[in-house]
């Protein structure tokens, strides 16, 4: 199920149907699973309930750290990451997903290396550093590419390194 409508072309954040989402938190709010945990944390990041979803999501790493694989660990700090960067804590934010990312690289995970650097670039990109933004972007395309991504995630990416573009020729005082 895609509860996903689109991307604010300002803020890159996900367009969501609030009551779809709250609807399918209901209907999951009492399963244990990791994948579930997951869902369950990044509905509570898009639906805006960020305490709830910093303390699942420090749940979900813990769990994922005592049970998952190295894959798991990593989408879980990822989605805990970008908790953190919905509650303004950017530094801290770009600071687990570029660890993220790097680690993915070097294991070869290609799919989660681009995921961890979209949102290193979108972090970036709420922060106010566009060339950040951009360089992250570039890197989750080119992952994405050599991983054989969709149309769809290739043009996520190309449409993320667009807005980021054009926010640093628009920005004052960003010398260009």
């Amino acid at each position: 199920m895609n509860l996903i409508r689109g991307y604010d072309p300002e803020t890159l954040r996900e367009l969501i149907d609030e009551r779809e989402c709250a609807m399918r938190l209901e209907e999951i709010e009492h399963q244990r699973s990791l994948p579930v945990l997951l869902e369950r944390v990044w509905l509570l990041k898009v639906l805006d309930r960020l305490d709830e979803a910093l303390e699942l999501a420090d749940e979900t790493v813990r769990q994922a750290r005592m049970a998952g694989t190295r894959k798991d660990l990593l989408r879980a700090r990822v989605l805990h990451a970008t908790v953190l960067q919905n509650r303004g804590a950017h530094a801290a934010a770009a600071q687990e997903l570029a660890t993220c990312a790097h680690e993915a690289e070097g294991q070869g995970w290609a799919g989660i290396a681009a995921f961890a650097y979209q949102h290193h670039g979108k972090n970036a990109y709420e922060a106010g550093d566009f060339d950040s933004a951009r360089d992250s972007f570039k890197q989750s395309l080119f992952l994405r590419r050599s991983a054989g991504a969709d149309d769809t995630e290739l043009e996520k990416a190309l449409r993320a390194i667009e807005a980021a573009e054009r926010r640093s020729t628009t920005t004052p005082g960003v010398l260009v």
